[in-house]
């Protein structure tokens, strides 16, 4: 990234931003912070119900219905991507900035996730991300230009209980983003990893438990956590300025990457005492549940 890049902000007026995982949270947010700088936009994912909702919001907002694309798309149907890419090129001509935002997560110790689990989260957070930025990067480097970005997690940087499959998504598309950054600078493209912590969206509800199933219940440090849109505004504005790792968040949760690089160890039995609470808080409700039932 050159000296300019760095200091003067860009200008997302008539930018093409393709964003998957539209349809909700981080991507929906993002959506409407962009629709509102005038660009122009590409909304992915499975819902299309969801994604016409979408642009219904951005076009409410004083977005302009011609700037939109709903192209629904399952990252992991690779077969799917040739014609979706040739989908936006017809109507926009180029991509300038490529948003891999899909992305589901877990909640189960190792010892009880089905193999399937893991498989399905490699699939969804990195052979899907890594699947689209193949089919996209050629049209990049045609135009010397372009911007790749994926939204990975602090579970990216730590090791967190409940995880396992999930911090080894993560941080499988941090370490690809950031090797693939080393590869395409010298052709005019750039690389962003975001890095959110506690964000108020459905990621907790949506985690897929040991078997397979949706855990469809919240979690308090999600639903305390960082205003959606006011993530998708910092974040925005970073892309803005060429910002190359992006950590978003407002929660104490944040001084972990600190702690990380500066004693390690210290965060890993932080991280050892917060999965034993789990336990215990788990014991405690079978042992409450048990009681209720005699």
């Amino acid at each position: 990234m050159s000296e300019q890049q760095s200091t003067q902000e860009q200008s997302f007026e008539n930018r093409v931003i393709w964003i998957t995982g539209a349809s909700s949270g981080i991507g929906e947010a993002l959506a409407r912070s962009f629709a509102k700088r005038g660009a122009r936009l590409v909304l992915s994912a499975r819902r299309e119900p969801e994604l016409r909702r979408v642009q219904a919001d951005c076009i409410s907002e004083g977005a302009s219905a011609d700037r939109f694309l709903v192209l629904p798309l399952d990252v992991v149907d690779y077969d799917a991507m040739p014609a979706a890419v040739a989908a936006v090129l017809a109507r926009f001509s180029r991509v300038d900035m490529l948003i891999n935002n899909a992305g589901i997560s877990q909640r189960s110790f190792c010892i009880d996730t089905d193999m399937k689990v893991y498989r399905r989260l490699l699939e969804v957070d990195v052979l899907g991300q890594i699947a689209l930025t193949k089919a996209v990067l050629p049209t990049m480097v045609e135009q010397g230009s372009g911007h790749l970005v994926v939204t990975s997690s602090l579970a990216g940087k730590l090791g967190v209980p409940q995880r396992t499959g999930y911090c080894a998504a993560k941080h499988a598309v941090m370490g690809f983003f950031d090797a693939l950054r080393t590869e395409v600078a010298h052709l005019g493209l750039t690389v962003s990893t975001v890095v959110p912590g506690f964000i108020r969206t459905n990621v907790a509800r949506n985690a897929l438990t040991g078997s397979g199933e949706p855990k469809a219940a919240a979690e308090a440090d999600i639903d305390e956590g960082m205003d959606a849109q006011r993530c998708a505004e910092v974040v925005v504005a970073a892309l803005a300025r060429g910002q190359e790792e992006i950590p978003v968040g407002e929660g104490a949760e944040m001084s972990l990457l600190e702690l990380k690089r500066e004693d390690p160890s210290r965060l890993f039995r932080t991280m050892e005492q917060l999965a034993e609470q789990v336990i215990a808080d788990r014991q405690s409700d079978d042992t409450g549940a048990g009681v209720q039932q005699t």
